[in-house]
Order: structure tokens, then C-alpha cells, then sequence
């Protein structure tokens, strides 16, 4: 990541966060933080800034085309040239199969299916402006999650977006390697954020895990700075689940 400036959407809190970090620590020195949270995205800046990189941010609607490539383009404009998009923003209400209401599916489907479709947009658009063959030009990370391939009937439509952005991260892949862009996505099990331990879930995912726990975040963010990086040159296309043996795809 020496030297590379990333656009992490949900990087106020959380994995987004966490994966800033990461970044920085492997020589990332720009970082664009979007995020709907105006007050969390302000003390999380100054925590990044404080290791040392540059950071700008934007509050954005996501799920609206507009508002979201206008909170990209405004950080790239003051970053300048974006090597990397991470799309970490996702929300994760919990609702038994028979009682998912219309208003919830669209909720739903705006954050982490359009949100992610059109924060992928913004980047590819910009990308492809700085193309370079044979050398990558950009590199864009998806998070889904391991309920994209597992039964989830308290989470039925939460699970369906995830499987949505699996296939979104395929045709991104197809449609951009002309560009030299590579598009995957990593796809966790649970980990042990405040939120994982307010719902509860950890000792059941813990117990159904091969390792017998769940996952830190760094352990997560450390996969999304690999295939974010400047050693992933060839995979694209690709979702890397790292469950601890929680599922086997």
C-alpha cells in the first residue's frame, strides 16, 4: 500500500475503520473516509490523521447515484488519483423470513446492493482515467459476507444483498479488466465488533467455528489490504470467504 490513496465507504467505525488503519500501517498515506455519521467521520479522521496520512471526508447518501459520485469525486478532487475503493458499508437488521416488510427489503437493497453498484461506478470512472497497461490500474473491495452462501433465516434479506454483491463483484471484474481494474470481494463470518456483541451471536458463531472463535476485525481488514494492495495483480473476479472454518465454498 506504499504511497496509495483509498476511498473506504463506511470508514467512520467498524471494519472500514479498521482496515484505514491497516492501511496506513502498510504505507498508505491518503485516505478517504465516506460515511453517513458527520460526527463519527470527524473523530475518526483525526485518529487516522494522528498516524500520519492525509485524510479527507464526505457524508453521502450512498444509495442515490448522485449524491454518492458527488461525495467520490469531492474527495478525489482534494486526494487527487484513487488506487484503491473499498465499499465496507452494509446494515444488518435481523428479521424472521416471514416478516420481512417492503419497506426493510428497500432499505436494504439501497445501502448494500445500490450503494455498492453506485460507489463501484464513481471509482471505476475515475480509474479508468489513469489507465496504464500493462500495469493495474486500480483495485476495488467488496465486502460480503459468508450469508451469501449459507441459510439465513432470521437474516434472509440481509443475506440476499450479500449474494448480490458477490455477483455485482463478478461482472464489475469482467467489464473492467479491459481497464486493468480488479474487482473482488472478501467475505467474512462474524467478528467480534460492539455491534456482533450487542446481537449476541459470537458464542454461537464461536462454537460453529473449526477454530472455536470468532474473528478480531484486523483479521478481516487484513484480507481486504491484501487484495487491495500492490501485490494482488492478478486476481480478479474472486471472493475470498474467510469464516475459520465457520462454512467451506
Amino acid at each position: 500500500m506504499k504511497n496509495q490513496t483509498a476511498i473506504i465507504v463506511g470508514g467512520a467505525s467498524g471494519l472500514g475503520l479498521t482496515t484505514a488503519k491497516l492501511m496506513i500501517s502498510h504505507g498508505a498515506t491518503r485516505i478517504g473516509l465516506i460515511d453517513r455519521n458527520e460526527q463519527l467521520l470527524g473523530v475518526s479522521a483525526d485518529a487516522l490523521r494522528a498516524l500520519g496520512a492525509e485524510v479527507e471526508t464526505a457524508v453521502a447518501d450512498i444509495s442515490r447515484a448522485e449524491t454518492a459520485h458527488r461525495g467520490f469525486n469531492e474527495i478525489a478532487g482534494k486526494l487527487g488519483r484513487i488506487h484503491v475503493l473499498v465499499n465496507s458499508a452494509a446494515i444488518y437488521p435481523r428479521r424472521p423470513i416471514l416478516e420481512i416488510t417492503d419497506e426493510e427489503w428497500d432499505l436494504e437493497n439501497a445501502i448494500n446492493v445500490k450503494g455498492t453498484y453506485h460507489m463501484m461506478v464513481a471509482a471505476v470512472l475515475h480509474m479508468r482515467q489513469h489507465v496504464n497497461a500493462p500495469e493495474v490500474t486500480g483495485r476495488i473491495v467488496n465486502v460480503t459476507s459468508v450469508d451469501a452462501f449459507k441459510a439465513h433465516p432470521q437474516n434472509a434479506h440481509y443475506a440476499a444483498t450479500k449474494a448480490a454483491v458477490v455477483s455485482l463483484t463478478k461482472s464489475f471484474a469482467q467489464e473492467c479488466a479491459k481497464d486493468q481494474i480488479l474487482v473482488n470481494s472478501v467475505a467474512p463470518a462474524g467478528f467480534a465488533t460492539d455491534r456482533a456483541r450487542e446481537l449476541g451471536f459470537l458464542p454461537e458463531l464461536a462454537k460453529a467455528s473449526a477454530l472455536g472463535r470468532a474473528a478480531e476485525p484486523v483479521e478481516m481488514a487484513e484480507w481486504i489490504v491484501m487484495m487491495a494492495s500492490s501485490r494482488n495483480t492478478y486476481a480478479t473476479g474472486e471472493n475470498v470467504v474467510v469464516s475459520g472454518g465457520y462454512i467451506y465454498v
